[in-house]
């Protein structure tokens, strides 16, 4: 870290001595005034709910600049990777820290190929959920699985050990969704295809069957890749908190993966689109497009309870840079299938309309996010929408990876332990039974 020539001084108005705060430059972004030694020259703590004002470590991996709408992965803009890079490619780049060359593209690709079936058994391990189980229910229960299958690399302070287990969980997390999904639709389960793409391998698990051949759509594909490389990482959101401070004890990559895909399985996280999709769906019920004046009155009143999924970032405080790009993919993908006129997407974009151009959205910055064009284009491809987080999972883990071996090989980690400000009772005596 580059130490600033700025100091803070903490005083109190109690008389107690004051205290310097030595502050911390970043590359980009604010600067951090270190309040390491807080609690040991003065007995006090930071209250900071939702860490919004706190930065819980220091980082190479993303970069994001809310009030710009600027995401950096490695230092490249998100609209650059996406446009110009597949996601395999983004892979290597935030688990290395470069892009690759073509040779090294190449041997990273076959790699990861080479490992994207499971362990026989998991079929095994499936059959203990119900078939109506949500599929973020059955992604944790898998991905904590790995470490009985894949022992052999779980040693989270080896490299060795953790390079192997970031290859196998990029690589076997395609065939596990997939898995997950056959298993509640009652379909045999397809094995990975060697000759084909990343994202057109795992098109062809959900959706082909043994009755006859498959052969994955370019554009769907293509759409497919780019919502992977657009979720592959996000700088310190909830989910990779949760991997770094369950990573942070020492325990095995895959549960603390697990721990990852669990927390991002809410509907304030990862859920988003899902819950995108439902309010979409319930607008639809209530009569579609002729009600959506009556749905954006009930959003406008504080009084009503109804939320506008979709639309504004809590991060962004601008338009979210990948909606521009998912916002292309949408459309590219609604006309490939000839879906412009499906009523649902009509009244989607009858909403971005209204979104995009009501003095009350806008003066908010309540833009359309990622997920309302993400949760569009899965349901157009034919993904049924619990399955949505799922593949966000499937597409962060890389991310969750790169943080974890960022976090184990700083020198400066330490197991995460949070503090309080506690307002509970203080300390007294237990009465006896008879007398409470």
């Amino acid at each position: 870290m580059t130490p600033s020539d700025v100091k803070a001084t903490l005083s109190f108005t109690d008389g107690s001595p004051s205290m310097d705060l030595p502050i911390y430059k970043g590359s980009v972004g604010p600067d951090v005034i270190d309040i390491r030694k807080l609690y040991a020259q003065t007995g006090k703590f930071t209250y900071d709910p939702g860490f919004l004002s706190t930065a819980s470590c220091n980082s190479t991996i993303t970069y994001i600049d809310g009030d710009k709408g600027e995401l950096l992965y490695r230092g490249y803009p998100i609209e650059q990777l996406a446009v110009n890079c597949d996601y395999l490619e983004t892979c290597y780049l935030l688990l290395y820290g470069e892009l690759p060359n073509q040779s090294q593209k190449d041997q990273f690709v076959e790699r990861v190929t080479k490992h994207t079936m499971v362990n026989e058994q998991m079929q095994f391990f499936l059959r203990g959920f119900r078939r109506d189980a949500h599929p973020m229910a059955v992604m944790t229960g898998l991905v904590g699985a790995m470490s009985a299958f894949y022992h052999d690399s779980t040693d989270i302070n080896n490299p060795e050990h953790r390079e192997i287990a970031a290859i196998r969980l990029i690589a076997k997390m395609p065939t596990l969704v997939a898995m997950a999904y056959k298993y509640t639709i009652g379909q045999p389960y397809i094995y990975p295809k060697n000759d084909l793409s990343y994202a057109g391998n795992f098109m062809r698990m959900m959706f082909a069957t043994p009755c006859e051949d498959y052969k994955p759509n370019d554009v769907l594909v293509r759409a497919m890749d780019r919502i992977f490389t657009l979720h592959a990482d996000h700088e310190q959101n909830a989910s990779t908190s949760t991997v770094r401070l369950c990573g942070s004890s020492g325990t095995n990559p895959f549960a603390a993966i697990a721990a990852g895909v669990a927390c991002l399985w809410g509907p304030a996280h990862g859920g988003a689109n899902e819950a995108c999709l439902n309010m979409l769906a319930d607008i639809q019920q209530m009569g579609g497009e002729a009600k959506i004046g009556e749905f954006i009155k009930q959003v406008k009143d504080k009084n009503s309870n109804v939320k506008l999924m979709g639309f504004g970032h809590r991060v962004y405080k601008n338009y979210d840079p990948r909606a521009k790009l998912m916002r292309e993919t949408c459309h590219e993908v609604l006309n490939e299938l000839g879906l412009q006129n499906d009523p649902l997407f009509k009244l989607a974009m009858s909403l971005e309309k209204i979104a995009l151009e009501d003095e009350y959205f806008v003066a908010r910055k309540l833009y359309p996010n990622v997920d309302f064009y993400s949760g569009i284009v899965q349901r157009a491809i034919g993904i049924p929408v619990p399955l949505f987080t799922a593949i966000f999972a499937l597409a962060r883990t890389v991310g969750w990876i790169a943080q974890l071996n960022e976090m184990i090989s700083d020198p400066e980690y330490k197991i995460g332990r949070p503090r309080q400000l506690f307002v509970g009772a203080a300390a007294r005596d237990v009465k006896p039974i008879a007398q409470r």
